[in-house]
């Protein structure tokens, strides 16, 4: 056991006080994890979309005091009662969504949604005993997606934590934990391209980047990258990508356009903006016959997808996806072992580097819109 084992661990943690604010580096005391929780040392985070959309808490109930983050890769420093599948030492990457192993989704080949642990935006507190980890001066602080990893140390559910090869540097497989694996798996588990076949992406961001990756591992042969902004087009052929197309170009829908291109559609699209009519498009843009799109984004609650049913019946196939259908305990470790063999290339992903104190740089680029993924050093 280490020496810290069983003791409130005080450290730093970026907290969000309040919705849109600067996030401040506090010392919070950090509890030792009870019966199935893991406490990790967080050694790298970066910023992905999902801790900027409820830091700007636009559109759903805002809950601060909160300490964000949930792309990361740390060590576990110490387990409490019932946890016999890691050691301390071990090097984890903590996720959103889990895997306990024992419900009907687990248990399934098919899902990867997990009764228990399945993502939880409102909850701010463990499963365990509903009471939050992290205190200032006895006042409690909110978790954020059980992993809250803005902070040097965590307490995370066992399901919520994969255990990855010790020689995958933490600076690289840190992102691999939400995003990046979120389109890979979308396009390699999900829609499946055969080599030689051709694929839209649908917003070319870090998901729809990944998502083109995958297509690129799977040896296709045309990949076309579908967004309103041009900027992005250069980066983009560094990830697969060998055309474009921005909408506002043309003047009939990008549905035809691409049906134009590729003789009546593409074999698979990947929809990675959440927009219900960039849904459609991708849906729409698929082949007769043959044709699979897969959806990515995450639209509002209330978006309405209209298509007419003729598209069905001429067997253009529709299909969801969570966390690209990786089940996270099982499968994430052969997501860094493709890393390792140099077949995923992580690094071109990463386009900025900022210390723990800096964390508030990453929301800025971010907001901006200026490169893919920040990676945050916890160490100075």
């Amino acid at each position: 056991m280490s020496i810290t084992a069983g003791r409130v661990i005080p450290c730093k943690a970026a907290v969000a006080w309040e919705a849109g604010k600067p996030l401040v580096i506090e010392q919070v005391e950090v509890a030792p994890p009870k019966a199935m929780e893991v406490r990790i040392k967080i050694k790298y985070t970066s910023l992905c979309h999902t801790d900027l959309y409820y830091w700007e808490a636009k559109g759903h109930t805002p809950l601060f005091p909160r300490i964000f983050g949930h792309e990361a890769a740390g060590i576990v420093e110490s387990m409490g009662e019932g946890v016999t599948d890691l050691q301390v030492g071990d090097h984890v990457l903590p996720v959103f969504t889990g895997e306990c192993k024992e419900c009907a989704h687990c248990k399934s080949e098919e899902s990867n949604m997990c009764d228990l642990l399945r993502i939880n935006t409102d909850r701010g507190v463990m499963l365990n005993d509903g009471k939050s980890r992290f205190s200032i001066n006895g006042n409690p602080i909110n978790h954020f997606l059980g992993t809250s990893t803005f902070s040097e140390y965590t307490v995370v559910h066992v399901g919520c934590l994969v255990k990855i090869d010790p020689l995958a540097p933490l600076d690289k497989a840190c992102i691999l934990s939400c995003g990046i694996s979120t389109g890979l798996g979308a396009t390699l588990n999900v829609a499946k391209p055969k080599k030689g076949s051709t694929v839209a992406i649908f917003g070319l961001g870090a998901v729809g980047l990944s998502a083109a990756e995958g297509a690129r591992i799977a040896g296709a042969a045309r990949i076309i990258g579908v967004d309103m902004n041009p900027k992005r087009f250069e980066e983009a052929r560094r990830f697969g990508i060998t055309e474009f197309v921005n909408p506002k170009d043309h003047n009939k829908p990008v549905q035809e356009v691409i049906a134009e291109m590729t003789n009546g559609g593409v074999d698979r699209s990947v929809e990675c903006t959440g927009n219900a009519n960039v849904m459609i498009s991708a849906f729409e843009s698929v082949h007769d016959g043959w044709g699979v799109a897969v959806l990515v984004g995450v639209p509002s609650k209330d978006a309405v997808f209209m298509t007419k049913p003729i598209n069905f019946l001429n067997e253009r196939t529709l299909k969801g996806t969570f966390f690209g259908n990786y089940k996270p305990r099982t499968d994430l470790p052969s997501v860094v072992d493709m890393y390792m063999r140099k077949e995923l290339e992580v690094e071109k992903f990463i386009t900025h580097r900022v210390t723990f104190s800096e964390i508030n740089k990453a929301f800025d680029y971010m907001i901006k819109g200026e490169g893919l993924r920040c990676v945050i050093s916890m160490e100075e």
